[in-house]
C-alpha cells in the first residue's frame, strides 16, 4: 500500500511501514513540513496515497470536499504516541480495511476499536 504520514506523525512511521513492505513516505520528504492541510491531502490524492495523521482536520476536508480519495487513517483516543506502536496497531488492523482504503473510506484507529466509514462523507 501507498501512505503518506502527516506531520503530526513521526517520519519513523513512514520508515518502519517502508521496512513492513509498504510504500510509505513522510510529508518532509516533499518539503511540506509547515504545510497547510489542503496542501498535504492534494499530495496524497495525486499520489493515490492514503494519508495518516492524529490529526481530525483531515476528516473535516473529507467531508468539506465530498470526495472519495484519498482514505484517511486517523490515530485517537489513547493511541501511544511511539511510532513503532503505531505502526503495530496499522499493521495489525490493515488486513481488515484494505479493501475499506481502496475504495475510499475514513478509518479510525483506536487501541480497542476501529472504525470504518465509507467516502465521500455525505451530511
Amino acid at each position: 500500500m501507498r501512505f503518506l504520514i502527516e506531520n503530526a506523525l513521526s517520519a519513523r512511521v513512514a520508515e518502519e511501514l517502508v521496512t513492513a513492505g509498504h510504500d510509505a513516505a513522510h510529508v518532509r520528504r516533499y518539503s511540506l513540513r509547515a504545510a497547510a492541510d489542503a496542501q498535504i491531502f492534494d499530495r496524497a490524492a495525486a499520489e493515490s496515497r492514503i494519508l495518516v495523521s492524529a490529526d481530525t482536520d483531515f476528516g473535516t476536508l473529507l467531508a468539506q470536499r465530498r470526495t472519495a480519495q484519498p482514505s484517511v487513517i486517523l490515530f485517537r483516543r489513547g493511541t501511544q504516541r511511539r511510532p513503532n506502536e503505531q505502526v503495530a496497531l496499522l499493521l495489525a488492523n490493515l488486513t481488515a480495511i484494505a479493501s475499506d482504503l481502496a475504495f475510499g473510506s475514513v478509518v479510525v484507529i483506536e487501541p480497542d476499536r476501529v472504525r470504518v466509514r465509507g467516502l465521500p462523507l455525505l451530511r
